[in-house]
């Protein structure tokens, strides 16, 4: 073989070497590549088939024995470290009598099957349908979903609308987190994780609540209780009864709905729908809202209610109206656009409350009858305060003025006084004539809630029609001028005496008076704003234009006028 020969040879040899290397790495690459997928394909495929195969495998037993002859002939039954999967399902238990033909097994001893990580089921006997997918436990049942556990005597499950039916003689109990539900009957729903309780429902937690109910759904995710028929709710600060409403244990705030009542010591409110938070304390309604002090024995009704039980703030609108029914025979009812009270120094013995009512404000009673803009009650001095056109009725009497201020001692007036533009009107038997006091200001004494003296002060003007003790007629007009008078009354409202000083007046025949001087300069009669009835006060009636009562601006001291000389001297 010559040189050139051999060289060829050694490069042909070199060339099929290389292509058989290719060649190799090219299965190698692909044998190994698609190996991976498949696999993966393969697993998710067995783990899908796993879910989707209706039928029923028994896994691992320990013994299995056939008894064609025995009480179970078409069992098999298997002991010892049982385990069988179905869709998903697994189970366990000490041993099983299977039945392969119907796709079903009883299960006995230690019986847990589980589903997934959130739900667990376990029990010390067991039956499963694997053509139904039902589920069948009793004995010491518990089942575990996500964080709540419900135990019963005897447990129904359904795999294929994932819910669990809990029943039994000794009743039923669903734990989660703090809170604990009791009832005689209850139903488990996985996809909503939600449940249902009938029958003697009780709900209860360390918050020191207690919930009693004939119907209660209970909402895991939200820690929320839907209590349905006539309900109890218990908390450390209120008692409600109602028969539709919604308890977050969690947030510890209500909802309730349909007449709902709230009961907190010698308070209580109802409404249409009610909104209360235990943690804040802080309560909303609406529609028909009742509030009722039974130890103060009073009122307040509105569309509208909003109250701070730690601040003691609230107000009520719309339609608002207060009651006070403590004096025995004579309810006063109080109207205006809003009502609102703010308390201070609560729970102290110092505490004390004011009262607001604004605009509009309309007020009846049997005994009296007021309008005015607003008024404003301070606890601390018993004191009601009108403002603005303020007028008041009392039988046959009227008063106005600026400003008029009343004191109560128990309920009950002790001292009423009138300032600036203060005028006194009483109509005459006749209903023609009226007896007339106006003075820059006047007060009123009481006893025993009845008037003993009534005082005007400064620039007072009298028109009075004396009459005849015999025969009841009018004698004639008195009319007098003074700076302060006082009028005392008997317990029977007749007069008995009047006091003034240095006055100047003039008794006219009642024929002879000059007709200026059967009114006073401001005379004013308002009966068309009087209240009526307690229904009556929800109409506002202003004054006719042109009688509003005009401020009159207060005198003040004149200001001391430093002369440029004398500020020199005082700067030097």
């Amino acid at each position: 073989m010559n040189i050139a020969n051999h060289h060829n040879t050694l490069n042909w040899h070199r060339i099929i070497t290389f292509i058989v290397l290719c060649l190799f790495g090219c299965i190698l690459a692909f044998s190994v590549r698609p190996k991976g997928k498949s696999a993966g394909r393969k697993a998710r495929t067995a783990r899908n088939a796993e879910k989707q195969n209706p039928k029923v495998y028994l896994q691992h037993a320990d013994i299995l024995n056939y008894d064609i002859y025995g009480p179970h002939p078409d069992a098999q039954f298997v002991k010892g470290k049982v385990y069988f999967i179905h869709k998903g399902m697994h189970l366990t238990c000490d041993s099983a009598y299977f039945y392969e033909a119907t796709n079903s097994f009883e299960a006995f001893g230690h019986v847990k099957m589980w589903q997934g990580d959130t739900l667990t089921l376990v029990s010390e006997k067991g039956y499963y349908d694997g053509n139904n997918e039902m589920a069948h436990a009793w004995e010491n049942v518990i089942l575990t979903h996500r964080k709540e556990k419900l135990y019963c005597d005897t447990l129904d499950f359904d795999r294929i609308y994932n819910i669990a039916d809990a029943y039994g003689a000794a009743g039923i109990k669903l734990t989660k987190d703090n809170d604990v539900l009791t009832a005689d009957w209850g139903r488990h729903f996985m996809d909503t994780d939600h449940s249902e309780f009938y029958y003697n429902v009780v709900l209860t937690n360390d918050k020191g609540l207690r919930i009693d109910s004939d119907t209660m759904f209970y909402y895991n995710k939200t820690s929320m209780a839907h209590v349905m028929g006539p309900s109890v709710i218990h908390s450390n600060s209120s008692i409600t009864h109602t028969t539709n409403s919604f308890y977050n244990t969690k947030t510890e705030r209500s909802e309730l709905f349909d007449r709902s009542t709230v009961y907190s010591g010698e308070k209580q409110i109802t409404a249409d729908s009610l909104y209360n938070n235990d943690k804040t304390g802080i309560s909303e309604g609406f529609g028909n809202v009742v509030y009722k002090d039974t130890l103060n024995k009073n009122m307040l009704l509105s569309d509208y209610g909003y109250y701070e039980k730690e601040t003691g703030y609230g107000y009520a609108t719309k339609n608002a109206v207060g009651i006070d029914y403590s004096q025995k025979g004579d309810t006063l009812y109080v109207h205006g656009d809003t009502l609102k009270f703010k308390t201070f120094d609560i729970n102290t013995d110092s505490v004390r409350r004011e009262i607001y009512v604004y605009n509009h404000v309309r007020a009846y009673s049997h005994q009296m009858q007021a309008v005015c803009d607003s008024l404003v009650y301070h606890s601390v001095d018993s004191c009601m305060t009108m403002y603005k056109d303020p007028v008041v009725w009392n039988e046959g009497n009227q008063i106005l003025g600026e400003k008029i201020k009343v004191f109560f001692n128990d309920s009950t007036i002790r001292y009423a006084e009138v300032l600036s533009q203060a005028l006194s009107v009483e109509l005459m038997s006749d209903s023609i004539h009226y007896n007339q006091v106006s003075s820059r200001d006047m007060r009123s004494y009481f006893v025993d809630g009845k008037v003993k003296e009534n005082w005007a002060v400064s620039n007072v003007k009298l028109v009075y029609y004396p009459i005849d003790d015999a025969d009841s007629t009018i004698i004639g007009l008195n009319y007098t001028e003074t700076d302060t008078m006082k009028m005392f009354l008997t317990p029977q409202k007749t007069l008995e005496k009047i006091w003034m000083c240095a006055n100047t007046g003039v008794l006219y025949p009642l024929t002879q008076c000059p007709p200026e001087k059967h009114y006073l300069p401001t005379f004013a009669w308002f009966p068309y704003m009087r209240p009526k009835n307690k229904d009556d006060i929800f109409e506002w009636k202003p004054k006719t234009a042109g009688k509003e009562l005009k401020e009159e601006r207060r005198r003040e001291a004149p200001k001391r006028r430093v002369m440029p000389k004398m500020q020199e001297e005082r700067t030097q």
